[in-house]
């Protein structure tokens, strides 16, 4: 008896070729372990094996794993997402940068404008 072939994650409504490297980066190799994962902890997965975070590629693929069009986010629905997005990034960064960068502002290093 063979194993089911497994689904990559670009057939997921919204997600290309990239996800499918970023999520094989992340250890989360088909579309049915990014289902089951959800989009909070497969997030953080990504940000956690180094993928920069950015909000809309947090609610494209939260919005994919709804079956809905990326561009169907909008008003409080948007708004909730923020909030658990930013929950997300602080949990899932290098928490020594942080506090490196809160120190160089105390000292008054700041990046140019």
């Amino acid at each position: 008896m063979t194993a089911p072939a497994s689904t990559p994650v670009s057939r997921i409504r919204n997600l290309g070729p990239a996800m499918d490297a970023a999520c094989a980066k992340a250890g989360i190799m088909d579309a049915e372990t990014l289902r089951a994962l959800g989009p909070d902890e497969a997030y953080r997965r990504l940000l956690m094996s180094g993928t920069r975070p950015h909000f809309i590629g947090y609610y494209v693929l939260v919005m994919g794993l709804q079956g809905r069009p990326w561009n169907d986010c909008k008003g409080d629905e948007k708004k909730a997402l923020r909030v658990r997005f930013d929950a997300i990034k602080a949990e899932g960064l290098d928490k020594g940068l942080s506090e490196f960068e809160r120190a160089l502002n105390e000292i008054g290093v700041r990046a140019k404008s």
